[in-house]
């Protein structure tokens, strides 16, 4: 049984389409309508149903899969062991996923430094804030900032993902400065999709806000942008603000009052008995490259 046939077979369960799982592994559709064929014929049984526009699995392709899946994870296990034991650099494609706005912001510019460490790896990189299935996308990490709900997967810290409010000097000179969250119910607040409230730590304890504005927005940089714009008063991710609030155009409002909040940006990848060292050597050289505390928290405190 090949194994090339069976990574084939589990990117098409997830792909529904032997065109598309033959292009992600560097094959043509013909070659790749082959390999199942031939997988099929190893098995004698038929995995999947063809039709013109996509595939499925047949009752025997669903048993089968599971099956395909474990060896695939034994056979990386035993390579990662192999590559470790051996010393080598890391190799292969490393394909990984990550929020739009911190991807472009602070993944992208790194990876020069990253390939050049590890000049035989290639990156196959997929900038979505939707939480992607690892294994369905057939991806070796992601990059998340919420918490991991998959028990079956690892997740290891990277870095802490701070929150602060924002506004604009303009905005401020227009409106005020809030000197408490209670202040707040009488400014324009900028909403985030998802967050209906902010929460504050006070000395009385725990304080929640309910939003009062007229922008709601579902992007991290969009709630930035707009509240540099001078459109109300914000929470920012530090890691998204930085850069305005050291050119000015952002000014930090109720320091006194921390928000209560545990955010962090997490390395996630699937649970195997051995951790591939490509995916050791991304989580290894970004946790470092981010550090304790974040270079964008450093850069706000010089």
């Amino acid at each position: 049984m090949n194994i090339e046939h069976l990574r084939l077979f589990v990117r098409l369960a997830s792909t529904h389409n032997i065109s598309q799982a033959g292009q992600e592994l560097g094959l043509s559709p013909p070659v790749a309508s082959m390999h199942i064929s031939k997988l099929e014929e190893s098995l004698g049984a038929r995995l999947v149903h063809r039709t013109t526009r996509k595939v499925s699995l047949t009752e025997e392709g669903m048993a089968f899969l599971p099956h395909a899946e474990e060896v695939l994870q034994s056979v990386d296990a035993a390579r990662a062991s192999v590559g470790s034991a051996a010393g080598g650099l890391p190799q292969g494609t490393l394909r990984i996923t990550a929020p739009a706005s911190f991807g472009r912001m602070h993944l992208i510019p790194a990876l020069k430094g990253f390939l050049a460490q590890y000049p035989d790896l290639s990156v196959d990189i997929r900038l979505t804030d939707s939480i992607i299935d690892l294994v369905e996308g057939g991806f070796d990490v992601a990059i998340r900032n919420a918490e991991l709900q998959d028990s079956s997967l690892i997740a290891r810290k990277l870095a802490v993902d701070k929150r602060i409010m924002c506004a604009s000097p303009d905005y401020l000179s227009a409106y005020g400065i809030p000197s408490s969250p209670q202040d707040l119910k009488n400014h324009l607040c900028i909403n985030q999709v998802g967050l209906e409230g902010w929460s504050f730590t006070t000395p009385d304890g725990v304080q929640n806000i309910k939003l009062k504005g007229n922008i709601r927005v579902d992007h991290g940089e969009a709630v930035r942008d707009a509240c540099a714009n001078g459109m109300g008063i914000a929470m920012c991710a530090t890691w998204i603000a930085y850069e305005h609030l050291k050119r000015g155009e952002l000014v930090q409002v109720l320091e006194d009052y921390p928000l209560v909040d545990e955010a962090a940006l997490w390395a996630i990848y699937p649970s195997s008995r051995l951790l591939a060292p490509k995916v050791r050597a991304f989580v290894d050289y970004f946790a470092q490259h981010f550090g304790t505390p974040p270079y964008w928290d450093l850069e706000l405190d010089s």
